[in-house]
């Protein structure tokens, strides 16, 4: 696998190191405010299933290179050019999310990103199974991003969906 797989692994890694670059202050603040989500996981757990999940994503489109031949012929173009795109969209969400605070655009791209990774398995599975079901995990933090994304969202623009702070009861 190496040194063309560590390669595959650690390209993904880059948009979060450059996210993280932009708006470190915005990391670890991640919910910590009186509105926190149940499911809204601390920044340094966030940090680690990004890590993963790009990894496991670097190393599947590794797997689907390898078994197309390598090299940067034509036959990779769909393929690793939706991996490209969606590898993109997905550093854009963040950005977005971390940098720009702005969870309305970073939703839409969340909701893009989706597609573009359901696409994705949907075309890798024939050229290789296991890269394919690698996609399953990166899916399903999605879901939960996208969640935790449409309720700040949604918070934003109706202030009165707001939870109310520990300890206090509506009227």
């Amino acid at each position: 696998m190496w040194p063309q797989g560590a390669i595959f692994v650690a390209l993904p890694l880059l948009g979060p190191i450059v996210v993280w670059l932009l708006a470190p202050h915005r990391m670890s603040g991640w919910c910590d405010h009186l509105r926190e989500l149940p499911w809204c996981p601390p920044y340094k757990i966030l940090l680690l299933v990004w890590t993963a999940i790009y990894s496991i994503i670097g190393y599947a489109s590794y797997l689907v290179w390898k078994d197309l031949g390598g090299g940067f012929g034509r036959h990779l173009t769909l393929p690793l050019g939706l991996y490209a795109v969606q590898l993109a969209i997905s550093w854009t969400s963040l950005t977005l999310f971390f940098a720009a605070y702005s969870p309305g655009l970073a939703l839409l791209h969340l909701l893009l990103l989706y597609g573009l990774v359901v696409t994705m398995a949907l075309i890798w599975h024939p050229i290789n199974k296991l890269a394919a079901l690698l996609l399953l995990p990166y899916l399903a933090w999605l879901t939960v991003s996208a969640s935790i994304t449409y309720r700040l969202w949604r918070d934003s623009l109706c202030p009165g969906h707001q939870p109310l702070p520990k300890g206090e009861k509506s009227d």
